[in-house]
């Protein structure tokens, strides 16, 4: 089986973390994808966060697919850092074929998330295009270090099976939204 992981703090979630998921169903040939909603981010402002069972209710209500799972795994392991929770799925369930799954903003801060680098040596990773985020997150530091594990999107359908490092930047269809745009202009849960 293989899985893809895609966290974050979905606040509020929106119609571009649908067509993230999307995308990542359709070129990676998922059988599920994980919505990994976040108690917090380390590397974020979190005392205005909305409760956690407020943001994955909101989360499966946009998310309605019976090949996605809303979930927050993360809470319940006692994980802060995305490679905790990626570690901890993994041995919990060997036989399974994860794939770490972003949007192409996140990219470009890759190189601030701690034990980035271990994360790419655990699972692969598809990085999802998102509008004027093509350029920047393609030159950032994360994607020079791991410039040649880079496969061509052709070869993206295989990569839940490839052995880390691995990664492929995906396109396809691009919403221009963001949380923080969103909340910047009110919306909230």
């Amino acid at each position: 089986m293989a899985i893809g992981l895609y966290g974050g703090s979905f606040n509020p979630p929106h119609a571009a973390h649908r067509m993230v998921a999307e995308t990542a169903l359709e070129k990676l040939g998922l059988d599920r994808l994980w919505a990994l909603v976040t108690p917090g981010n380390p590397l974020k402002d979190n005392r205005a966060l909305p409760p956690a069972a407020n943001r994955m209710a909101a989360a499966r209500a946009l998310l309605d697919n019976p090949r996605i799972v809303v979930t927050d795994v993360e809470a319940g392991i006692g994980a802060a850092r995305t490679f905790e929770v990626v570690r901890h799925l993994k041995s919990r369930a060997p036989d399974v074929r994860f794939v770490w799954v972003m949007g192409a903003d996140n990219l470009a801060s890759l190189h601030g998330w701690g034990r980035w680098r271990e994360l790419a040596g655990l699972t692969p990773i598809a990085v999802v295009d998102r509008p004027g985020g093509t350029f920047a997150p393609l030159s950032s530091r994360a994607a020079a270090v791991l410039r040649r594990s880079r496969i061509d999107e052709r070869d993206a359908a295989g990569l839940a099976h490839m052995e880390p490092p691995a990664w492929a930047f995906l396109h396809g269809r691009r919403l221009d939204l963001s949380s923080t745009a969103l909340r910047g202009r009110g919306a909230s849960l």
